[in-house]
């Protein structure tokens, strides 16, 4: 199997944010670090001499970048100060963009303009569609109180209008992802392969994929226990936000004001306060500086937790003024939430930072195929 050389590749993964990583001169540091580094997945050292080589076939067709959570170890003691741990993000943004068939992701990750002319677009349609659509149709402001005091957020909102169109979104984005998904797999076990994997060992290694999203435990083998756990805590929180509204919108968006120990509430309690915890702990840990896993940060990295602590500060404050029968507080907050909340699920989930969540158990799961096959 003949490998092609690409000299340009360095100049292609600058784009991305990666460093230079010829400071690198393979003493090894790093993998001996790392507490996720196995036999036959060295890693980063071996990330930089395929770059350093410009061999992109075998980048591209590596897990190594996923199964790295960037604990920081390995830049601390790097003695080249060659940042390997922000190398490993930055690949994987590289590789995010391989899988997408579209071309976006690398138009998102590679400029601002971009990235931002998308948000502002889908956001403009959300107030558009608010401010003047829905109004054309009949549905107002209702500004009268239901007999327990909240506000008729069904008649600004109707589920009928929302449900579909949260739906239609959710199918578009999974569509995109699910596709990339499949790329992404030709692309480690399939592409280039000399060897194979037999379907029974798909089947048999796929309680990995679950596991490992659920679960994190590669993650929780670093050192830094914090670090998995406000990781853990937002993952678990958006996901549960995300399942209840787009599948469970017409129990979660009542009228009704339940009981603050209802499990409709107790659900909304805890991913708030999951996402909360786990923006706090990225947020802080960017402006101060301590951690070297937070001193190196993309463009991407802050309009992602903009967009999310957008996203989670107009939901509580629609649930506050909700609850409180303050309706134009409630819709235009309504509003805001939705003109965030979609083009951050539009861009993020099959494009950009919230793509991880599905390509790092993917990954691991490819991983664990990868050891088990054999040669053609």
């Amino acid at each position: 199997m003949s490998i092609r050389v690409q000299p340009d590749l360095r100049n292609e993964l600058i784009k991305y944010g990666i460093g230079d990583w010829n400071a690198c001169y393979h003493c090894g540091t790093c993998t001996a670090m790392c507490p996720l580094s196995e036999e036959g997945f060295l890693f980063p050292r071996k990330k930089i001499r395929l770059m350093q080589m410009g061999l992109k076939g075998p980048i591209e067709s590596s897990v190594e970048p996923w199964l790295c959570y960037y604990c920081g170890d390995c830049t601390k003691t790097c003695p080249r100060d060659a940042n390997p741990g922000e190398l490993m993000m930055s690949l994987r943004r590289y590789l995010t963009s391989l899988y997408d068939w579209t071309g976006l992701s690398k138009k998102f990750y590679t400029s601002e303009t971009w990235e931002l002319g998308f948000i502002l677009f889908f956001a403009s349609l959300v107030v558009i569609t608010f401010l003047f659509i829905l109004p054309s149709f009949g549905i107002k402001f209702d500004t009268t109180l239901t007999a327990q005091g909240g506000v008729r957020v069904n008649s600004f909102a109707p589920i009928g209008i929302i449900e579909p169109f949260d739906w239609s979104m959710a199918f578009v984005v999974a569509s995109l992802l699910i596709s990339n998904i499949f790329r992404m797999y030709y692309k480690i076990i399939w592409k280039n392969s000399t060897t194979k994997v037999s379907l029974w060992v798909h089947i048999r290694e796929f309680w990995l994929l679950i596991f490992n999203f659920a679960v994190q435990p590669k993650f929780s083998k670093c050192d830094d226990k914090k670090y998995w756990l406000s990781h853990w805590f937002l993952m678990s929180g958006y996901t549960i936000m995300f399942i209840v509204i787009v599948v469970f919108l017409k129990w979660f968006q009542t009228e009704e004001i339940l009981p603050f120990y209802d499990p409709q509430r107790l659900l909304g309690y805890y991913a708030t306060f999951g996402l909360l915890f786990g923006l706090g702990f990225a947020i802080i840990g960017r402006i101060i500086h301590k951690d070297i896993k937070f001193k190196f940060s993309h463009v991407s990295d802050w309009l992602f937790l903009a967009m999310l602590t957008g996203t989670v500060v107009t939901g509580i404050l629609i649930h506050i003024f909700r609850i409180n029968g303050m309706p134009m507080a409630t819709y235009f907050s309504y509003i805001a939430h939705m003109a965030i909340l979609v083009p951050m699920i539009l861009i993020e989930v099959p494009f950009s930072k919230w793509s991880h969540l599905a390509y790092r158990p993917f990954a691991a799961y490819f991983h664990q195929l990868k050891k088990h096959a054999v040669p053609k």
